[in-house]
């Protein structure tokens, strides 16, 4: 268990009679040099620590320095000691030291040295990590939660978001950044929304505080989040990959080029594009678009604007609707509901530019200022951008415009005219997705947290791969466990959500092969649970609104194994 003995051998090495001559040493030398205690930014006023478990504590100081470390609870509105220990930085500056568990609640005091921590409580904490059905934040789930998530604040449920970075070297021991944060109205839209109703409904049934450790990145495939060691035996394909990008000038280069093509081809998609450059804008309410073909854009088949009879075309499509508002509607407040689209698109009403969004999977949902609707005809106009041989507005999502409590329906006929034919926008190479990476930068410096157990939702990315999953999800697993130093860790693998249009018949087939592989990895390791997610998903999205009900189902299980 490596986590477990590196720390012992830390404390170990800090109480040998060899390390404190040497310690003892350097200090002298360099008596006039001294530097602040600094923490892990994990360890920081507001966290939550697992209770029942020892405190561990570490972050470096002065080589030789002497760190006193001690923690008290208020009882009644008085101070009353929990422990104090002291511990001498070894030769490189590291110290680390336990304290005493510390009873569920609190709040408490952490004081090292001269940095205190402040309103810590003690709860169960889990991390929860994965794609990006964990990382959808609760803003993106308002739709259906709206009310709930309004009404509820609470300080006792708190996350900390590990910042979204990759490391291709040695596994780091610290975040650059981030903190704690409660789960108040104002934070609380940023939570993954998964992470949210878990911590929610554990409080409600456990009354004990909460803290969520949400490391996610959408896109990613489990190899990334896998340490090298336990990646090469089953994959050294990508291991090889990987040292493909080990040269940061090498990575630095790849951008700079992506960056040059992505402008030129955004340079030729605006010179190109009569909609933009011409006398009149066709976003302009006085533009003339009664020579434009009227095209359904939720069309069945392959719709005529998407095509040129045998290609799909890149680039800017136009559409134009008009739609007729009484007075009382036109002063009424307004938000325009534009479903989902592929990939990206600028909306404007009545020739002003009300939102844009730059990628497929968000719902398109913009507020219309006052004072643009008015009395009589509305121009609506989108400008949707195609970059990967597949434009569409997606189905059986919402298209309405909304003024006060009428709701206008936008779905049909709209006038179509295509703005500038491209190519296939350019590609990128999003490093998140390269093995290792992740897990060297996101959770390798998690590794002297104690926890309750971690939730894994994560597979999307594997699926064309889903053959290897098992493999690749088992020794995962061990791994983290290693890392944590607790061979019983308890997983709770989120199985994929049901997605894919029905006739979709291999596409179905293959997500329902990477649920088996799912429950393969959940069924060969002890402590593993593997939480039924496939009758809660959206054909038409990938990301399923319903996380409350999962998180139910994760709750349930995760109560029946605290019994």
């Amino acid at each position: 268990m490596k986590s477990r003995l590196c720390f012992l051998s830390m404390l170990y090495r800090q109480k040998s009679i060899l390390s404190l001559v040497l310690i003892f040493s350097f200090a002298i030398s360099t008596q006039d040099i001294k530097a602040k205690v600094e923490l892990p930014s994990l360890l920081s006023s507001g966290m939550i620590v697992q209770r029942g478990e020892p405190v561990r504590l570490w972050g470096v100081a002065d080589p030789g320095e002497t760190v006193v470390v001690s923690a008290v609870c208020w009882e009644n509105g008085v101070e009353a000691s929990i422990g104090e220990e002291n511990v001498i930085a070894d030769y490189n500056g590291k110290w680390a030291v336990e304290l005493p568990a510390l009873k569920a609640g609190g709040p408490y005091e952490i004081t090292v040295n001269d940095v205190t921590l402040k309103n810590i409580l003690s709860g169960d904490v889990f991390l929860c990590s994965g794609q990006s059905n964990m990382e959808l934040p609760v803003r993106r789930v308002m739709d259906r939660f709206a009310d709930e998530i309004e009404a509820y604040s609470s300080d006792v449920i708190r996350e900390f978001r590990v910042p979204s970075e990759t490391e291709f070297h040695e596994p780091r021991e610290n975040f650059d950044g981030g903190s704690w944060k409660p789960a108040t109205i104002g934070n609380v839209m940023e939570f993954s929304a998964l992470g949210y109703f878990i911590a929610k409904s554990l409080d409600s049934r456990s009354g004990v505080p909460v803290g969520i450790i949400n490391a996610s990145w959408g896109g990613t495939p489990i190899e990334a989040w896998m340490s090298e060691e336990s990646l090469a035996p089953i994959s050294p394909r990508t291991i090889n990959e990987k040292r493909i990008y080990e040269n940061d000038a090498y990575r630095e280069h790849i951008k700079t080029l992506e960056k040059e093509n992505h402008i030129r081809w955004n340079e030729a998609l605006y010179r190109g594009d009569a909609g933009i450059n011409g006398a009149i804008k066709w976003y302009n309410t006085e533009f003339d678009d009664s020579k434009w073909n009227g095209v359904d854009i939720l069309s069945d088949t392959m719709p005529s604007w998407s095509n040129d009879g045998l290609n799909p075309v890149n680039g800017s499509h136009w559409f134009r609707k008009n739609i007729t508002l009484s007075e009382a509607q036109a002063k009424e407040s307004a938000v325009l509901r534009l479903g989902c689209m592929v990939d990206a698109d600028s909306v404007y009403v009545n020739g002003v530019f009300v939102g844009s969004t730059s990628y497929q999977y968000p719902p398109r949902i913009y507020s219309i200022p006052e004072g643009v609707l008015k009395d009589g005809e509305n121009n609506i106009t989108i400008r949707l951008f195609s970059h990967c041989d597949d434009p569409r507005f997606v189905k059986e999502k919402p298209y309405k415009l909304i003024v006060g409590r009428d709701s206008i329906n936008l779905d049909g006929r709209w006038r179509y005219h295509l703005g500038a034919p491209m190519p296939p926008a350019p590609d990128m190479e999003f490093y998140c997705y390269k093995p290792t990476v992740l897990y060297n930068a996101m959770i390798h410096p998690l590794a002297s947290l104690k926890l309750a157990g971690v939730v894994w939702y994560q597979g999307e990315s594997n699926v064309s791969r889903r053959n290897e999953y098992s493999r690749l999800l088992e020794a995962m697993i061990k791994d983290w466990r290693d890392l944590f130093g607790n061979n019983d860790l308890p997983f709770y693998v989120v199985e994929l959500a049901d997605f894919l249009h029905p006739n979709d018949k291999e596409g179905r087939k293959a997500w329902a092969e990477m649920r088996m592989a799912q429950a393969e990895a959940a069924q060969a390791l002890p402590g593993v649970v593997l939480i039924r997610n496939s009758d809660l998903g959206e054909w038409n999205d990938i990301h399923p609104l319903d996380k409350k009900t999962l998180a139910t189902r994760v709750v349930d299980e995760i109560v029946l194994r605290m019994r």
